[in-house]
């Protein structure tokens, strides 16, 4: 951030006691490069710089944006805002804006958009798509990598920066044949942590199983594999939804009253962890709290909602700062092999798409499964599956895990909007009993 822009935010802080300012500020590099039937699409790389404010006044808030700031903008804007708020109604629960100072050790991030340079890229993309075209397949999908500085300024002192450099891959090979999809992705912060050839081995393992002959399978219930990403996604929707202070405070949570209760299996652990190597780490969360490593349930047992500066005061639970970006899920001691050599009839699903809730509360939700479903037969993986619907509650499914894997692996999740927002999840392959099959699309 620009000095002189900086001292501005100070000075307009140190000239109105009377309100309570807050103040983010990030600057934002992006380059994204699509590739499409195995050929890069197009490279585009951006420079965004994007502002927040938001001003209170006896319980009254008027918040305002502008991208690309100027001191000019800045000043214009403030004067609206000082004009607008005493005509605003007032948040009776409104108490204070965040006043942590806590300054965590400057994380100097590598640019990984220079580390990760376009003709390297271009030079892995052409050694994953080489890897399926003899079997007909070839790739789509993004490349990304952010370069991202972060500023939070307030009222009560906390004055803050950050740098982050996530990366997000993800390829999708689709096949010629019958236009059925496999997904491989990659999300970190550490660029080492890409290993190409990783990447290629599993991806011609997905890619030779979606060569198999594609079968539609009956509604019903069924014992499944939940790939990593499957289950980082239902864990991610349960936290935002059940985890969060926002839901106690609605009372639309059932975990209620249960903090240090035993709630689901011995064998369910999940941590949000931003100090994790392996993903996209924070140093703060959105509004400046340090962002500390925090369990969320330890062998089953529900440790912790997710608690911010605004909802402490409302719930009376105390701040810890936690977000759920960084989840992490602890590993088992189960081959992935021998999981699936263990099911007689049953699912292998690889990814999820379109899920919406039917009841938060409860955690049931329905949804489509995509990009590799499969059939397992007598403990192997026989057919390609049509996608299916599935209805279900997040909290069925983490009660009914029986096996985790011993592994764990790094996906990405990221809005693919505006600038790209990145984050990256670390998770096993879980077996899970009971999965409820509501329909087929009967489409791949």
């Amino acid at each position: 951030m620009n000095v002189n822009f900086k001292n501005k935010l100070l000075e307009i802080i140190k000239h109105h006691p009377e309100l309570k300012i807050e103040f983010y500020y990030k600057v934002w590099d992006t380059d994204f490069l699509r590739f499409y039937r195995s050929q890069t699409n197009y490279n585009i790389s951006k420079h965004v710089k994007e502002f927040f404010a938001s001003i209170y006044k006896d319980k009254k808030n008027y918040s305002f944006s502008i991208s690309d700031p100027t001191i000019e903008i800045l000043e214009e804007r403030m004067k609206d805002a000082i004009n607008i708020i005493d005509a605003l109604p007032p948040d009776p629960h409104f108490v204070d804006i965040e006043n942590d100072t806590t300054i965590i050790e400057f994380n100097s991030a590598c640019d990984n958009i220079q580390k990760l340079s376009l003709e390297k890229k271009t030079d892995y993309l052409n050694k994953i798509a080489d890897s399926v075209i003899d079997l007909k397949f070839r790739i789509y999908g993004t490349f990304i990598c952010n370069y991202i500085t972060t500023y939070i300024i307030n009222s009560n002192g906390v004055n803050k920066k950050s740098v982050s450099s996530p990366i997000y891959f993800e390829v999708k090979a689709v096949s010629d044949v019958n236009e059925v999809t496999v997904l491989e992705s990659f999300g970190s912060e550490d660029a080492s942590k890409f290993n190409v050839d990783f990447i290629i081995k599993s991806l011609k393992e997905k890619v030779k199983s979606a060569t198999n002959e594609v079968v539609d399978v009956d509604p019903g219930e069924y014992e499944v594999i939940l790939a990593p990403r499957c289950i980082g996604e239902f864990l991610s929707y349960y936290s935002w939804s059940s985890l969060d202070a926002s839901s106690l405070d609605r009372k639309n949570t059932l975990l209620e009253g249960k903090i240090g209760e035993k709630i689901y299996p011995d064998c369910f652990t999940l941590t949000d962890d931003p100090t994790d190597p392996y993903i996209v780490q924070y140093s703060y969360n959105s509004e400046g709290h340090a962002y500390p490593k925090l369990p969320l349930f330890e062998k089953g047992v529900f440790k912790n909602f997710l608690v911010g500066n605004y909802y402490s005061h409302k719930t009376g639970l105390a701040v810890n700062g936690a977000e759920a970006n960084c989840l992490v899920m602890e590993t088992g001691d189960h081959e992935l092999s021998s999981m699936i050599e263990g099911i007689k009839k049953g699912l292998f699903i690889s990814s999820l798409h379109y899920m919406n809730f039917i009841n938060s509360k409860e955690s049931s939700l329905t949804g489509l499964t995509r990009d590799g479903t499969f059939l397992i037969e007598n403990g192997k993986i026989s057919k390609v599956v049509n996608n299916l619907r599935f209805t279900e509650k997040i909290s069925d499914i983490i009660s009914n895990i029986i096996e985790i894997e011993n592994n764990s692996y790094t996906f990405p999740m990221s809005d693919n909007y505006g600038t790209f927002s990145i984050n990256a999840f670390r998770m096993p392959h879980v077996k899970v009993k009971n999965f409820k099959i509501s329909s087929s699309t009967k489409t791949v």
